[in-house]
C-alpha cells in the first residue's frame, strides 16, 4: 500500500483536527462511577434495611464489601493500565484526586471511629464524596458530576439534622445523584465518542 506524502497545510490540518477531537472528548468510560454507585447503593440499603426492620446491631459489616470491591478494583486497573498507551493530563489529575478521596476518607472514617463519633460519619463521609465528584466534574468539564458534588454537600448538610440510623439514606441518595446518574451519561458519551 502506497502512503501518500501530506503537505505542511495538510499536516497541519490533520493535526489541528485530531487536537480538536481529542479537547471535545471526555475519555472517562463511567465504569468506576457505576460500579462504585451501585455498591454503595447497595450496602447503604441493606444497613438500613437490617438496623431499621430487624433491629441487627453489627448492620455495618456489609460495609466490608467495600474492602473486597477495593482489592478487586487494584487488580483490575492494574491490568487495564497495561492495555492503554495514552495516558492525558486530565487522567492523571483524576486519579490523584481519586486517590487523595480515598485516603482522607479513610482517615476520616479511623478518627471519627475512634473518637467515638458515630452519628457525624455520614455527614463527613458525603462531605468527602462531593469533593472528588466535584474536581471531577470540573477537569472533565462535565456539568454532572460538578451537580452531583453539590448534592452531596447539600445532603451532607441536612444528613446532620436527622437520627444517624436515616444518615444511610442520605448516601444512597447522593451516590444516585453523584454517581450512578452520571455514570449512564459518561457510558453514552464514551459509546457515541467510539
Amino acid at each position: 500500500m502506497e502512503e501518500k506524502q501530506l503537505s505542511e497545510k495538510e499536516s497541519f490540518e490533520l493535526i489541528t483536527s485530531m487536537i480538536n477531537k481529542a479537547k471535545g472528548r471526555i475519555g472517562e468510560t463511567g465504569t468506576s462511577y457505576l460500579l462504585w454507585g451501585w455498591l454503595i447503593l447497595v450496602c447503604c440499603i441493606v444497613q438500613f434495611v437490617s438496623l431499621y426492620f430487624f433491629n441487627y446491631a453489627n448492620s455495618y459489616y456489609i460495609w466490608y464489601a467495600t474492602w473486597i470491591f477495593l482489592i478487586f478494583q487494584f487488580f483490575y486497573f492494574r491490568k487495564q493500565k497495561k492495555l492503554i498507551t495514552v495516558k492525558t493530563y486530565t487522567g492523571e489529575i483524576n486519579r490523584f484526586v481519586w486517590l487523595a478521596f480515598f485516603i482522607c476518607t479513610v482517615l476520616v472514617i479511623f478518627i471519627s471511629i475512634y473518637l467515638k463519633y458515630y452519628e457525624i460519619i455520614y455527614p463527613l463521609i458525603l462531605v468527602m464524596y462531593g469533593m472528588p465528584t466535584f474536581l471531577s466534574g470540573i477537569i472533565l468539564k462535565f456539568r454532572p458530576l460538578i451537580i452531583g458534588g453539590v448534592c452531596c454537600w447539600v445532603f451532607s448538610f441536612f444528613s446532620s439534622f436527622v437520627a444517624s440510623e436515616y444518615q444511610s439514606l442520605f448516601i444512597a441518595a447522593a451516590v444516585i445523584v453523584a454517581w450512578i446518574i452520571p455514570g449512564y451519561i459518561l457510558k453514552q458519551i464514551f459509546k457515541k465518542e467510539n
